[in-house]
């Protein structure tokens, strides 16, 4: 009987999940290990912060997808990964060993790396990973504008954290927001396409944008590298999403970025029992469920071909939308009707698998 560990809950790990209920490959056991029994839909964060959803139409509910799946699980983190020997060792000391390893933790937030660029962020800072905690914390933050119009600070330039902006516009109408992009603006966000475009609407939205460094967050101000001083009670640090600092350990062969690298399938170039997804891989679009089953079952894979057409939304209040696909845009309650029953109809379908 083959081990199979599945690391982390993202969604690469639920349309596997999805498609070990349809057919298991035989003399395979796997098991998931995941820090929450719960997973929290990203495509759908800003509409919870914007107050257009409750929580639970955002999260998936992984146990029931388990048990379909023949899968067990585990709620926990790793620390470490030695793949030469094959073992896993987790927060809580345990080690688990495996012959085959997929990693799908999403993006994460390195906040020792963190708290080294910006002093003081662990202390005064609201991490937007993991989308767990975040969601947890939020209804505090909504519960503390009753009281006063609340300074509120984005620290980020990725579409996350631009709807994240957007979103807080809509949710506390009476408190101001801005969005800190660092040096680089909007422009390090590839996928958006026209940055004047985006600019616009946020300045649209009363979102003011300040093209600078975070270098330290103290209690009521966050310190700009420019020497400015930014008043804010809430900092809201969305920025910095990186693969996770115990893959530098494990002897995997990484990217530039700390990522694994992977071949055209999607397994690691240096260890080919592994297999990653998301943003601990080298590659956007690994045929992940596709390829790991076929070689579980003996079969041979299919190499990676990246998908080029993404649609890309923003969300910008009022159940209204950017779209932007190939270079064009659209904008409005179309394009909001559209994103809002795209997502819906993601996490709707894990629920009835």
């Amino acid at each position: 009987m083959k081990n199979l560990v599945l690391l982390g809950a993202g969604q690469a790990h639920i349309n596997l999940l999805s498609a070990l209920a349809a057919k298991q490959p035989p003399g395979v056991q796997a098991i998931l290990i995941a820090p929450y029994p719960l997973h929290v839909y990203v495509g759908m964060v800003a509409g919870f912060v914007a107050g257009q959803h409750p929580l639970e139409d955002c999260l998936i509910d992984l146990e029931p997808m388990l048990e379909k799946a023949g899968v067990r699980s585990l709620t926990g983190s790793p620390t470490a990964l030695d793949v030469a020997n094959a073992t896993l060792r987790l927060t809580d000391g345990s080690t688990y060993g495996f012959d085959w390893l997929s990693i799908d933790t999403g993006a994460l937030q390195d906040r020792q790396q963190i708290e080294t660029l910006m002093p003081g962020a662990r202390e005064h800072g609201l991490f937007v990973r993991p989308l767990e905690a975040f969601c947890a914390l939020w209804p505090r933050v909504t519960e503390l504008a009753t009281g006063r119009a609340l300074r509120l600070a984005v620290i980020g330039h990725d579409l996350l954290s631009i709807e994240l902006a957007l979103a807080i516009r809509q949710r506390l109408p009476g408190s101001s927001v801005t969005l800190v992009t660092g040096t680089a603006g909007l422009a390090a966000e590839p996928a958006l396409g026209d940055e004047k475009g985006i600019l616009r609407l946020l300045k649209q939205n009363r979102t003011t944008v300040l093209a600078d460094l975070v270098v330290g967050i103290e209690a009521q101000q966050v310190l700009l590298a420019s020497g400015a001083r930014l008043a804010c009670d809430v900092p809201i640090v969305a920025s910095a999403t990186s693969a996770p600092a115990w893959l530098a350990g494990s002897a995997l062969t990484l990217g530039l970025h700390g990522e694994v690298a992977l071949d055209a399938i999607g397994r690691s170039v240096s260890h080919p029992n592994v297999f990653a997804a998301s943003r601990v891989a080298s590659r956007a679009k690994p045929a992940l469920t596709e390829n790991l089953l076929a070689l579980l079952a003996g079969s041979p894979a299919n190499r990676h071909q990246s998908a080029t057409d993404h649609l890309n939304f923003v969300s910008y209040g009022d159940r209204r939308a950017l779209l932007v696909w190939r270079g064009l845009s659209i904008q409005g309650r179309w394009a909001g009707w559209l994103k809002d029953w795209l997502e819906r109809r993601y996490v709707r379908r894990y629920r009835r698998d």
